[in-house]
C-alpha cells in the first residue's frame, strides 16, 4: 500500500528541519546572527519546560505535607520554609550551583566557576544530552536543588530558628548538594564514570537530605517534652498532608519521565513506573499499619505513596515495568520500620524525614541494581549501559552501594560542620528559645499563623484569665503551665471555665510519618 506522503512536497512543511550542533561558541552562537532554535525539537523543548513547572509543583507540595504533620503553632513556619527553600535555592542556582555541578569542565567531584552567574549558558547543547540547549537543562535541574534543601530543612520542626536554617540552605546546596550532583550527574564525575545508575536522584535528592535531616535533627536536639505526654505525635491536619500529597505525586511526574530530558519512550516508561511503585508503595504502609492497629490510615497511605515514589526514582528510567511492585513494596516497607531508628538512634527526626527519604533513597539505588536493565534505557534512542542483575551485570550493586554511602556519608558529615559553625556564629544560634519553643514558631518567628483561630483562641483565654483575676482578686487562681496545643496555660483553678481552657490541650496518641507502632516503641 502506498503511503499516504507519497505525493506531497515534504520541502513546504511548515517546521524547521532540525540540524546538527557544529558551533564553537561557548554561549551555542549569537542570536543576532543565527537561528539558535535549529538544532532543538520543539516537542523535546515543550515536554521539559512543563516537567520544570510539574518539579516546581513538589515544593508547596513538601510544605503542605510537612505542615500537615507538625502542630498547629508550627504549621506555617514549615510551609515557609519551603517556598523560601525555592527562592534561596533559585539565586545560588543561578550565582554558582550551576557551574559548580553542570559546568562543561568540571572535575570529578565538583564544577569549576566557567558558567557563573550564568555566563555562557544559553543555546549550547547541555552536558547531560544534546537534545535540549543548556539554558532549558539549567532551569530543569535547577528545581532540583530547590526541592532537595526543601525535604531537608523539615528537621527543623517546631524547634529551629528561621534565619540561621535560610543561611544553611545556600550554604549546604553549595558545599554538599552541588559536589553530589556533580558526581554523580555530569558524565566528568567520578560515580558516573564507575557505572552508577541513578536515573533522577536517589543519591544526590533523598539519600542527601535524608542524612542532611538527620544531622541537623541531631544537631538542634529533642523537642522540648520529647518523650512525655507534653508532646503530641498526632498529626494536626490530615487534610494538608493528603494535598500535599497530592501535589508531590503529580510532580513526580516532571521529575522522573522529565529526567529523560526529551519527549521519547524512555519518558514514558519512567512515567509509568512511577505512578505504579507509589500507588503499591501506599497500600504496602497502609497495610503494615492496619496489621498493627487496626485502622485504615491515612497518613499511612500518603507516606507509603512518596516512599514509593523515592523508590523508584533512581530507577525510574532503568527498570521494565514490573519492576515497579518490588520497588514500591520494598520502599514502603523498608521506610515504614526505619522509623523506629530514631529510637535507637535517641535522635528526634521530627518527620521521619531519615526514614523515608535516606532509607527509601537507598533501597531505591540497590534496586536499580537489581532490575536496571539495558533494553529500557535504550528506549530513548541513544543511551546504552551494561545494566544490573537482570542483564548479568553483577558488579552493578557494590558500584550502587558505594555512590549511596559516599552520598549519605559526606552529607551527614559536612551537614554537622555548617551547624556547628553557624550555631558559633553570635545571632545564628539554631535552636528557638524554649518559650519560643512554647508560644509556637509561627508567632516567634513569624507573627503570622496558619489558622486565624489560634490567634482567636489565644485572646478568649487571655479575656478568661483577665476576668478570673478581677472577679478573684482577693483569691489568687492557682494556675499551671503547660504546654498545650497553642502554648497558653491549659488548666485554671477557676470553676466553670474548664471547657474553654480545655481548647488547648494536646490530643492524646501519636503518628507522625504514619509510622505505625514505631512510636509505641518510645
Amino acid at each position: 500500500m502506498a503511503s499516504n506522503t507519497d505525493n506531497q512536497d515534504l520541502s513546504n512543511l511548515p517546521y524547521i528541519p532540525l540540524e546538527p550542533f557544529t558551533g564553537t561558541d561557548p554561549a551555542g552562537g549569537d542570536a543576532l546572527l543565527e537561528d539558535l532554535n535549529v538544532w532543538y525539537q520543539a516537542g523535546d523543548i515543550s515536554f521539559m519546560i512543563m516537567s520544570t513547572a510539574f518539579v516546581l509543583l513538589m515544593i508547596p507540595g513538601v510544605g503542605f505535607f510537612y505542615s500537615g504533620l507538625a502542630r498547629r503553632k508550627s504549621a506555617l513556619s514549615l510551609i515557609w520554609l519551603s517556598v523560601m527553600a525555592a527562592a534561596v535555592s533559585t539565586f545560588q542556582w543561578f550565582f554558582w550551583g550551576y557551574s559548580l555541578t553542570f559546568s562543561h569542565s568540571a572535575g570529578p567531584f565538583i564544577g569549576d566557576l566557567s558558567n557563573f552567574g550564568f555566563r555562557n549558558v544559553l543555546a549550547h547543547p547541555s552536558v547531560a544530552s544534546s537534545r535540549i540547549p543548556d539554558l532549558l537543562f539549567a532551569v530543569y535541574q535547577g528545581m532540583f536543588s530547590a526541592i532537595t534543601i526543601a525535604l531537608a530543612t523539615g528537621a527543623v520542626a517546631e524547634r529551629g530558628r528561621m534565619l540561621p536554617c535560610v543561611i544553611f540552605m545556600f550554604l549546604w546546596l553549595t558545599i554538599v548538594y552541588d559536589a553530589i550532583a556533580c558526581w554523580t550527574w555530569n558524565p566528568s564525575g567520578w560515580s558516573n564514570k564507575m557505572g552508577g545508575l541513578d536515573f533522577a536522584g536517589g543519591t544526590p535528592v533523598h539519600i542527601a537530605s535524608g542524612a542532611a535531616a538527620l544531622a541537623y535533627s541531631m544537631m538542634l536536639g529533642k523537642r522540648r517534652g520529647h518523650g512525655t505526654h507534653e508532646l503530641n505525635y498526632r498529626p494536626h491536619n490530615v487534610t494538608h498532608i493528603v494535598i500535599g500529597t497530592i501535589f508531590l505525586w503529580i510532580g513526580w511526574f516532571g521529575f522522573n519521565a522529565g529526567s529523560a530530558l526529551a519527549a521519547n519512550m524512555r519518558a514514558i516508561m519512567a512515567a509509568v513506573v512511577t505512578n505504579l511503585s507509589a500507588c503499591v508503595g501506599g497500600i504496602t504502609w497502609c497495610v503494615l499499619d492496619y496489621r498493627l492497629e487496626r485502622k485504615w490510615s491515612t497518613v499511612g497511605f500518603c507516606s507509603g505513596v512518596v516512599a514509593g515514589l523515592v523508590a523508584i526514582t533512581p530507577g525510574s528510567g532503568y527498570v521494565p515495568v514490573w519492576a515497579a511492585v518490588p520497588c514500591g513494596i520494598m520502599g514502603a516497607s523498608f521506610a515504614n520500620y526505619a522509623t523506629k531508628l530514631k529510637f535507637l538512634l535517641r535522635i528526634d527526626d521530627a518527620l521521619d524525614i531519615f526514614a523515608v527519604h535516606g532509607i527509601g533513597g537507598l533501597v531505591g539505588n540497590i534496586c536499580t541494581a537489581f532490575f536496571a536493565t539495558n533494553s529500557i534505557t535504550r528506549l530513548d534512542g541513544v543511551s546504552s549501559i551494561k545494566g544490573g542483575w537482570l542483564d548479568h551485570n553483577w558488579i552493578q550493586l557494590p558500584i550502587q552501594l558505594a555512590d549511596s554511602f559516599a552520598g549519605g556519608a559526606y552529607s551527614f558529615v559536612l551537614t554537622c560542620a555548617i551547624l556547628f559553625i553557624l550555631n558559633l556564629i553570635p545571632g545564628l544560634h539554631l535552636r528557638a528559645s524554649e518559650e519560643s519553643e512554647i508560644l509556637g514558631i509561627d508567632d516567634a518567628e513569624i507573627g503570622e499563623f496558619a489558622y486565624d483561630y489560634v490567634e482567636l483562641t489565644r485572646e478568649v483565654l487571655n479575656d478568661v484569665e483577665g476576668d478570673n483575676m478581677s472577679a478573684y482578686s482577693a483569691e489568687q487562681p492557682a494556675v499551671h503551665q503547660g504546654q498545650g496545643q497553642y502554648g497558653v496555660a491549659i488548666s485554671s483553678g477557676m470553676p466553670g471555665r474548664e471547657k474553654i481552657v480545655n481548647m488547648s490541650m494536646p490530643l492524646t496518641g501519636h503518628r507522625m510519618y504514619g509510622q505505625g507502632s514505631a512510636d509505641q516503641a518510645q
